[in-house]
């Protein structure tokens, strides 16, 4: 089966590569920082605001190929500041049931746009 991309008219493109891809039930979802899909600019606001933004982004993809969070497997957080990893945790959580999709948080020096937080995922059909 060959790679089929999944479009979102409601996520942020840009570049080029698609928001997220379907290979065989498992959906590869791009990384997501927090640009409000309205100005196409990042939110203003504190990590809070950013985590929140870069989830909403991300189940907006879920939704266009008919998941929903329960679905989610793993997500990759990149942070420039872990200083903020206990707000990003608090937002997490509450994006998600347990048992809790696997994570990895990384460190990393800048994000695209100046942005504090991107946000990655792979979710499976059933």
């Amino acid at each position: 089966m060959a790679r089929k991309a999944i479009i979102s008219t409601k996520a942020v493109s840009p570049g080029p590569y698609s928001h997220g891809i379907d290979s065989k039930g498992l959906i590869f979802l791009s990384g997501q920082t927090p640009i409000d899909t309205d100005t196409g600019k990042i939110v203003d606001g504190d990590m809070k605001t950013q985590t929140l933004q870069c989830f909403k982004n991300l189940f907006n993809v879920l939704e266009t190929a008919g998941l929903t969070s329960n679905d989610v497997q793993k997500v990759t957080v990149f942070l420039t500041d872990m200083n903020d990893f206990s707000v990003m945790n608090e937002m997490y959580k509450e994006q998600f049931t347990e048992p809790y999709p696997a994570r990895t948080t990384i460190g990393v020096a800048s994000l695209p746009l100046g942005a504090k937080i991107e946000i990655e995922m792979i979710a499976r059909k059933n």
